[in-house]
């Protein structure tokens, strides 16, 4: 009977092949990185529509705008016909709280924004607010 010789790979080619995965991962990290802050952004808005469907049909029901989203799941107001939202209200991608402003820029009767990575105010970048228009 023969016996079967195995071999494997040396040190020397599995440094390598760890070296040349290493180079093609330092590539391609920084472009999925800045795709994952963008995508928040979109998310931020994404939600902010369906919470302004919401904000709009509770404003049918009671006769004006609510002062705070949480009015949206709960309120003791006349005319409520909620919850308009099937959970809680939920927080933007980074964390923080929606925000409602009454009454908003131009002359848009309400204004839903996230302040975007920082959670406060302002910014740029990743910083920057996000407003659903």
């Amino acid at each position: 009977m023969k016996s079967a010789i195995k071999q494997g790979f040396s040190l020397l080619e599995l440094l390598i092949v760890i070296a040349i995965m290493g180079l093609i991962v330092s590539l391609v990290a920084p472009e999925m990185f800045s795709k994952l802050d963008s995508s928040k952004q979109k998310t931020a808005m994404a939600q902010m529509k369906m919470l302004q469907t919401s904000i709009d049909t509770y404003r049918l029901d009671v006769g004006d705008f609510p002062a705070s989203l949480d009015e949206l799941v709960k309120s003791s107001k006349k005319g409520w016909d909620g919850p308009y939202l099937p959970k809680e209200v939920p927080l933007d991608p980074w964390g923080n709280p929606y925000v409602i402003v009454k009454p908003g820029e131009n002359n848009q009767p309400y204004q839903l924004m996230s302040y975007g990575a920082d959670g406060k105010k302002g910014g740029t970048d990743l910083d920057a607010d996000v407003v659903a228009s």
